[in-house]
């Protein structure tokens, strides 16, 4: 029995009474023997890919970002790597088990990356060798990913550089220690109203330490979706989501800057994939006081057209079609590579227990009031989709601690649209149309340390029709003080629900 096993691992057939090998029937029904050399020369001419595929690495791609670099070979199949780094000279080697190289990899843009130069040779007869000669320091990092819509088997090797950060211009450091100063007074303020008088005293130590006025810029995080090997949705012709909403997001980007008491943060400025949680650190690394990512529609038919503005539901999608939207948004982590839960555990460090609730309640908040106001402005230059703010739970959208808004600028599949979406002068427009939402919101309700504050305050003057927040305050209280309807405060001050914040100067209206 042990003898047969073995005969069969050697792909020698046997007859069901467990006799001699198989004998083949040829004609007038007798049998013929099969020697054992035969079979073995038969093994022996056997292609070698009837035995074993070696995989082929049919294309190399990189993108070269500010913090990394991305080195992306696609594979005929999958293939076992190791990779490895040598020093004097620094490099790094990438073994590629059983395959073959059929890319031409000597056009490959080195610039802007760490590679300096790309070797290649064969190793063992069988693997193949890459050996990426450095110019800086590295960290390397490597994950297989498997084939989906786009690609197919695929070996990712990220080369990240130590110490550096993912935004070419980030904000000054004193712009960033008064802003976060002004974080500080806000959950001094919500703490204060979960317990009482404790938290008066550092939230007015927190104001006082920012004293002169500041006049802060407002910070804007622009984020162009996709980017890298993630192109986003397809259109008919072939335009590429992520080329669209990267022009979008830099006529943005120039717009923001060149108003007064403003200043953008790009998550990216070129065609390189950032994942979708590094966005929003990004995003809070530079203070942002509001995140807008950019992204451009698409769906199976069509015939679906226009503009959509979407904030973040705590409770998940409002329809349907937001719903699956935001599922396949949140596929993109798996395009890049990255595992795509959702995790609080590093924003516990700044919001704490119900102080993260409070926060994100005054974050939707403001998500939903700068929503409307750039929805409105969207539709003077395009359709709307739908005619309200959507929410639903794109992943980018969930910062506790900055209002945010995921903007589909059309849809890519929509012909028109498409031809549309790749004119300047309607990107020019959908830019304009989104910073003057923006605009709008943040000149009725500055930061308390920004420009845009100390410029109401004085136009304002000295009235008695005003009144500073202090800490400890409530809409409710303030309203019974002036003797004025908390639904009449609201509106005057244009305030959406409840929550207010410390050095917020409000209007009072005559009772």
């Amino acid at each position: 029995m042990e003898r047969h096993r073995a005969r069969r691992s050697m792909g020698v057939k046997y007859r069901g009474d467990g006799q001699s090998p198989d004998r083949s029937p040829v004609r007038g029904g007798a049998y013929r023997r099969v020697g054992w050399s035969t079979l073995l020369l038969a093994i022996v001419l056997m292609p070698w890919s009837a035995l074993a595929e070696a995989a082929q690495v049919d294309n190399v791609r990189l993108w070269a970002a500010p913090d990394h670099a991305r080195l992306v070979f696609d594979l005929s199949e999958a293939a076992d790597a190791n990779v490895f780094m040598l020093d004097d000279p620094e490099r790094l080697v990438i073994d590629l088990d059983d395959s073959r190289l059929k890319a031409d990899i000597d056009g490959l843009d080195l610039e802007g990356s760490a590679i300096s130069g790309i070797r290649t040779g064969v190793r063992e007869g069988d693997d193949l060798r890459v050996v990426l000669d450095l110019e800086r320091p590295i960290e390397p990092r490597n994950f297989s990913l498997a084939p989906n819509d786009q690609y197919g088997h695929r070996l990712v090797v990220d080369l990240e550089y130590p110490g550096e950060s993912a935004v070419q211009d980030p904000i000054d450091p004193i712009e960033a220690m008064i802003r976060e100063q002004e974080i500080a007074a806000d959950r001094a303020q919500a703490q204060h109203r979960m317990e009482g008088r404790d938290g008066e005293e550092a939230a007015v130590d927190a104001l006082q330490q920012a004293q002169p006025h500041p006049k802060r810029d407002i910070i804007i995080a622009i984020d162009a979706g996709h980017g890298g090997e993630d192109p986003g949705a397809i259109g008919p012709s072939g335009t590429r989501e992520k080329d669209v909403v990267l022009d979008i997001a830099t006529r943005l980007q120039r717009r923001v800057n060149d108003a007064e008491g403003f200043k953008a943060v790009m998550i990216r400025d070129d065609d390189y994939y950032v994942g979708l949680r590094e966005r929003t650190r990004i995003a809070r690394q530079q203070k942002a006081d509001f995140f807008v990512s950019l992204h451009a529609d698409a769906f199976r038919s069509s015939q679906p057209h226009g503009s959509s503005v979407f904030a973040l539901s705590q409770r998940g999608a409002t329809s349907e079609t937001a719903k699956w939207l935001a599922e396949s948004e949140n596929q993109a982590d798996l395009i890049g590579g990255v595992d795509g839960n959702l995790s609080l555990d590093d924003k516990d460090e700044v919001l704490r227990g119900v102080l993260l609730d409070l926060t994100m309640t005054a974050t939707l908040n403001d998500s939903l009031s700068i929503g409307d106001r750039v929805l409105g402005q969207l539709g003077q230059v395009n359709h709307l989709h739908k005619s309200q703010v959507e929410q639903a739970g794109f992943m980018v959208l969930k910062s506790p601690d900055i209002p945010s808004l995921l903007v589909e600028t059309g849809f890519i599949s929509n012909p028109d649209e498409e031809r549309r979406l790749l004119d300047p002068a309607h990107q020019a427009e959908m830019a304009d149309a989104i910073f003057s939402g923006m605009l709008t919101h943040f000149e009725n309700n500055p930061p308390p340390t920004s420009l845009l504050a100390w410029q109401r305050d004085q136009n304002r003057g000295e009235s008695n029709n005003e009144y500073r927040i202090q800490p400890g305050d409530t809409l409710s209280e303030i309203a019974s003080r002036h003797q004025v309807p908390v639904a009449q405060l609201r509106q005057v001050n244009e305030i959406n629900g409840d929550i207010i914040r410390v050095g917020q100067v409000l209007q009072i209206p005559n009772s």
